[in-house]
């Protein structure tokens, strides 16, 4: 399994989205589900998953399947 699709099961798991619904459009933004509580929850799954942590200041840029597949990009890159 590719990171990204390690992301879609992560994003479907933490959100309970249906099968049917694609991950890559949900952000923090358009989906309503997506509180603080959820978000610390999301950070948590990838930092276990990943085998990676996130700072602080990286929290905030954490808004959508897209940041967060470039987020952890990069830091599989600085390993």
């Amino acid at each position: 399994m590719n990171m990204e699709e390690r992301l879609r099961k992560i994003f479907s798991s933490v959100f309970q989205i249906p099968a049917d619904y694609s991950p890559e459009s949900v952000s923090m933004d358009s989906f309503s589900e997506w509180d603080s509580i959820m978000h610390l929850t999301l950070i948590l799954a990838l930092e276990k998953e990943f085998n990676i942590q996130f700072s602080e200041d990286e929290f905030p840029k954490l808004d959508s399947f897209a940041s967060v597949l470039s987020l952890i990009r990069s830091k599989s890159e600085e390993k």
